[in-house]
C-alpha cells in the first residue's frame, strides 16, 4: 500500500531522460567515492572525534560548538564529512526517483534501491565508529563498505545505459568472466589488507592523550608485505586476463576499460611505494584511498562490460527461435 502511494507521488514528477538518469548515476558514483576520500582526510588530520557523539555532533547540538577541548579545525573537518553524507543521500534518493519514474526494469530498480539502503548502513557504521572511539576494525569496515557501494554504483550506471527491452549478450567466454570475478576477489583482499596496514599505522584518527585510540597490534611491515603481495597477485590476474581477452578478441569498450584499470592499478602501486619510503605522509593517504575507490570502480566497469544488454528486433528474435 505504501509503495503504491509512493509510485503515485513519483508519477507526478517529470519523466527523466536516459541522459538525466545516467548523470544522476554518475553523481552517485562520485559521491560514494568522494565520501571515502573525505573520510581519509578526517583520519589523517586526527579529526575523527571532532564531533565526539553521534548522531549529534556534541551533546544537545547537531552542529559544532565552541569548546576548548576539541580544536575548531577538527570539528570543521569531521562535521564537513558528515555534511557530505547529505549529498550522498540526496544522490541516492534522486536515482531511485529517476528509475522508478522511468519505469526501468527490475534489476535497475534493485540496484537503485541499494543506494539509499547502503547509505543508511554506512551512517550506522559511522555512528558505531564514533561511539567506540575509532576502534580500528570499525574504521576498516567503514571504508570497505564504501568500496562495496562504489562497486554497486558503477554496475548501476552500466545497467541504466542498457535498454530495458533488450536481451543479455555475453561478450567473452565464461572462463574469462570467472577470471574477472576472481580479480575482483583479489581486489577485495588487497583492500582488506590495506585497511589493516592503516589500522597499525601512524594515522589513528585522533591524538587525544586522555582517550588513546586502540590500534591493531601487529608489526606494520608484516602487513605492508601482505598488502603488497596481494596487490601483485591482483595485478598478475589482470595481466593474465588481458592476454585471455586479446586471445578471444575484445570490443573497443572492453579494451578501453582494461587499459584504464591497468593504468590505475600501476599508479596506485607507485603511490603505495612512495608512501612506504616516506613514512606515510598524510596527503598520500587521502590520494591512496581515492586510488582504491578508482581501482574498485574500474574493476566493476570492466566486469559490467563483459555482459551487455542489446535491443533485438522482432524478426531477428523469431529467426533465432526457429534455429
Amino acid at each position: 500500500m505504501l509503495y503504491r502511494a509512493f509510485i503515485g507521488l513519483v508519477d507526478r514528477l517529470p519523466l527523466p531522460s536516459l541522459r538525466t538518469q545516467r548523470l544522476i548515476a554518475l553523481a552517485v558514483i562520485l559521491s560514494q567515492a568522494g565520501i571515502s576520500v573525505t573520510g581519509a582526510i578526517v583520519r589523517v588530520t586526527a579529526s575523527g572525534l571532532g564531533c565526539p557523539t553521534w548522531p549529534q555532533c556534541f551533546p544537545g547540538s547537531f552542529t559544532p560548538v565552541g569548546v576548548s577541548e576539541v580544536p575548531v579545525l577538527h570539528q570543521t573537518v569531521e562535521f564537513g564529512n558528515r555534511l557530505l553524507t547529505f549529498v550522498v543521500t540526496l544522490c541516492a534518493a534522486l536515482i531511485v526517483l529517476a528509475v522508478v519514474r522511468a519505469r526501468r526494469r527490475k534489476e535497475v530498480l534493485v540496484y537503485a534501491w541499494l543506494m539509499p539502503g547502503g547509505t543508511v548502513v554506512q551512517a550506522i557504521i559511522g555512528g558505531i565508529t564514533v561511539r567506540t572511539g575509532l576502534l580500528w576494525w570499525t574504521v576498516a569496515v567503514h571504508l570497505l563498505a564504501s568500496m562495496v557501494m562504489v562497486w554497486l554504483a558503477v554496475v548501476l550506471y552500466a545497467k541504466i545505459g542498457q535498454p530495458d527491452d533488450g536481451i543479455d549478450t555475453v561478450q567473452v567466454p565464461a572462463p574469462l568472466r570467472w577470471l574477472t570475478a576472481l580479480s575482483g576477489v583479489a581486489l577485495a583482499g588487497v583492500l582488506i589488507a590495506g585497511t589493516l596496514v592503516t589500522a597499525a599505522g601512524p594515522h589513528a584518527g585522533d591524538k587525544s592523550i586522555d582517550r588513546p585510540v586502540a590500534r591493531l597490534e601487529v608489526e606494520i611491515v608484516t602487513l605492508v608485505h601482505l598488502h603488497s603481495q596481494l596487490l601483485i597477485g591482483y595485478l598478475a590476474l589482470l595481466i593474465g586476463l588481458a592476454f585471455g581477452l586479446y586471445a578471444v578478441g575484445i570490443t573497443p569498450a572492453i579494451r578501453k576499460r582494461l587499459f584504464v584499470l591497468l593504468g590505475i592499478v600501476l599508479s596506485q602501486a607507485l603511490v603505495g611505494v612512495v608512501q612506504y619510503f616516506t613514512d606515510v605522509p598524510a596527503a598520500l593517504v587521502a590520494i591512496h584511498v581515492g586510488g582504491a575507490a578508482a581501482c574498485t570502480a574500474a574493476t566493476a566497469a570492466l566486469w559490467a562490460s563483459l555482459r551487455i544488454r542489446e535491443t533485438v528486433d522482432a524478426p531477428a528474435v523469431s529467426a533465432a527461435a526457429t534455429h
